[in-house]
C-alpha cells in the first residue's frame, strides 16, 4: 500500500481516507477518486486492487452482463459504497462502487 499511495501522491492525487500502512486508502484529486484496497493473492502476499467510483453502477454492472461478460452481485460496503468486481482478461480485478 505504501508504494502505491506513493506512486499516486506523484501523480497529483493526495490520501483523503487511510494512508501508506493502511488496508483501504482513499486517493483525491478534484473530483476524481482512486480507493486502494490491500487484497491477499494465492501465494500469501498482498497487492493492490484499483476501485473506481462511478455514478449509475447498477446500469454499468447490467450493460456488461448485456455484452455477456461476469461480474460479481452487487454489495452495499459498510464504508458507503455500493459496488460490483470483474476481473480483466489477466485476471486482474476492478471494482467499480457508487457512493450509497
Amino acid at each position: 500500500m505504501g508504494e502505491s499511495v506513493t506512486f499516486y501522491h506523484w501523480l497529483g492525487l493526495n490520501v483523503s481516507y487511510g494512508g501508506p500502512d493502511a488496508p483501504f486508502t482513499t486517493m483525491r484529486a478534484g473530483e476524481s477518486v482512486i480507493n486502494l484496497r490491500r487484497v491477499p493473492n494465492s501465494a500469501g502476499n498482498s497487492r493492490v486492487r484499483v476501485i473506481l467510483r462511478v455514478r449509475g453502477v447498477d446500469g454499468l454492472r447490467g450493460n456488461l452482463i448485456e455484452k455477456g461478460l461476469l461480474p460479481t452481485p452487487l454489495k452495499d460496503a459498510e464504508w458507503g459504497e455500493r459496488y460490483f468486481e470483474i476481473s480483466d482478461p489477466e485476471g486482474f480485478v476492478i471494482s467499480f462502487a457508487e457512493l450509497l
